[in-house]
């Protein structure tokens, strides 16, 4: 077997409380595998947990405060799939037979002794890398086909694929639309350790919640599609910052009253939106857009999540009702206007335009009438600046 049959940046987890046997596994497979070692099964447990790039773990049975069966348990009983069929390597003695047999029973996939020579050891672990870059690649054949179905199997939403399809056919008007459009990408906080914690069929059951009541609480002009497990976008159409940020903020009130129960344990859970708007960001394609609300999502998430985000930062209730305010009657003024009191006006005069632009761009999508849309933008904003 070649060097080159190893597939690249193949990682081994070596777990065992021996440093001489670490040292010794290590001085044969470097150059060949990257690695990664642990002292004790439940350090090389949490390893796993949060560094999804391990792709064989080879671990000792005897060991402190996780030994190497428990350590197997955890991996065959998993609910994350990457971890259900990832393969073992246990470290045993020539004469253990019983070890040998009990770690089968478990789900190991080989043994190897501590006095094994480097030839040998790298010809195993060669076979089980092959072994899981099979398995990976067809989990990602598996994910790819998902994406190119035009819905999801579990909330009946449409795919990615499918949301750039049919937002690509909004594109060419979106900059003239009143208001233009909007995404907003919201995710289950914590969902991986959701699934982790109750298995896969619960966290299936909590984005399947979320989705009916999204369902629920869009607008019929609205798209929605889901991006990844415990991840939605809605693309918004004739919708601006303001009106998709009390959307998500409403939506977070509204997960927040939900509990679920399983095993007569309570699960609550919360969300993180992040909003994008093609009059403050721009819009060179849906996917553009999305990846603006993504990245919001994501800073929602490193503030602790349960929050909304914007091209403004972290909103909240107080933000929207401020902008709210902002508002002004334009029956109100026009009244002011008869009586021959522009004081008010002149003095809210970024406020009037900011209320009159959605229907001043209708107009002149409608029209045409050469109204100075661009240059009445600019004057809002510099004006809101100043303030």
């Amino acid at each position: 077997m070649s060097e080159q049959d190893t597939p690249p940046g193949t990682k081994i987890l070596i777990v065992d409380d021996s440093r001489m046997v670490r040292a010794s596994i290590i001085k044969h497979i470097r150059g060949r595998f990257e690695f990664r070692e642990e002292a004790d099964g439940e350090a090389g447990w949490q390893a796993l947990v949060v560094d999804p790039s391990i792709e064989l773990v080879l671990t000792d049975i005897s060991m402190p405060k996780l030994d190497g069966y428990g350590l197997l348990e955890r991996i065959r009983e998993s609910k994350l799939s990457r971890l259900q069929h990832l393969p073992v390597v246990v470290i045993s003695g020539d004469e253990d037979d019983a070890a040998r047999e009990r770690a089968r029973a478990l789900g190991a996939d080989d043994f190897i002794t501590k006095g094994i020579s480097a030839t040998e050891l790298l010809a195993r672990l060669d076979s089980l890398s092959r072994l899981a870059r099979t398995r990976r690649e067809l989990e990602e054949s598996r994910a790819a086909l998902a994406r190119q179905q035009h819905t999801d199997t579990v909330t009946g939403f449409m795919s990615e694929s499918m949301l750039n399809w049919h937002g690509g056919q909004d594109l060419p008007n979106a900059r003239e639309m009143p208001g233009g459009i909007s995404a907003m990408v919201i995710e289950i906080d914590s969902f991986l350790n959701i699934a982790e914690r109750h298995g896969q069929k619960v966290s299936e059951l909590v984005a399947r919640k979320l989705s009916r009541i999204l369902t629920a609480k869009v607008r019929q002009e609205d798209t929605v599609a889901q991006l990844g497990p415990g991840q939605f976008a809605v693309l918004s159409p004739h919708s601006d910052t303001l009106s998709c940020c009390a959307f998500a903020l409403r939506l977070q009130k509204a997960i927040r009253k939900l509990v679920m129960t399983y095993r007569e344990e309570r699960i609550r859970i919360s969300v993180t939106a992040g909003v994008a708007s093609s009059a403050a960001d721009g819009m060179t394609s849906v996917s553009h857009l999305v990846g603006i609300a993504v990245k919001r999502v994501e800073e929602g998430k490193r503030r602790g999540g349960s929050c909304v985000v914007s091209e403004h930062g972290q909103v909240d209730d107080e933000w929207v009702e401020n902008k709210l305010k902002q508002m002004v009657s334009i029956d109100q003024m026009l009244a002011r206007l008869r009586m021959g009191d522009t004081t008010e006006t002149r003095e809210r005069l970024s406020d009037v335009i900011a209320t009159l632009l959605p229907l001043l761009e209708l107009i002149e999508s409608e029209l045409h009438c050469g109204m100075p849309i661009d240059a009445l933008a600019v004057y809002r904003s510099d004006e809101r600046a100043a303030q």
